[in-house]
């Protein structure tokens, strides 16, 4: 399976966010472990946002992740947070599997 890691990302501080997102990417390799396939939707919006002007930078990230979190076939949510509540919903819009733990992903 594809499976999309989503929990918070923004915050206060540049440390706090390389956490938040340090987080997500140890989840990732645990999923890759696992045998699926570990998708994070900020990952793939970071690059961009490094080398555009945008204003929006929130929109930006968002507009990535959840195309991103779309073609996903189940979601693991880390913690809550409006973007990861956004994706959240998104799957369960879809009738995909939201996991909150680790422990509840089946080993491929």
């Amino acid at each position: 399976m594809k499976i999309a890691i989503a929990g918070p990302y923004s915050a206060p501080t540049g440390k706090e966010r390389q956490q938040n997102l340090d987080a997500m990417n140890e989840a990732a390799a645990a999923i890759y472990e696992m045998g699926h396939i570990p998708i994070i939707g900020v990952n793939a919006a970071l690059p961009v946002l490094e080398k555009s002007e945008v204003d929006d930078e929130y929109k930006l990230i968002m507009d990535i992740s959840m195309a991103m979190v779309e073609s996903c076939d189940a979601l693991l949510l880390l913690a809550p947070s409006p973007g990861a509540n956004r994706e959240h919903d998104l799957m369960v819009s879809l009738g995909k599997p939201v996991y909150r733990l680790l422990s509840e992903i089946p080993v491929s």
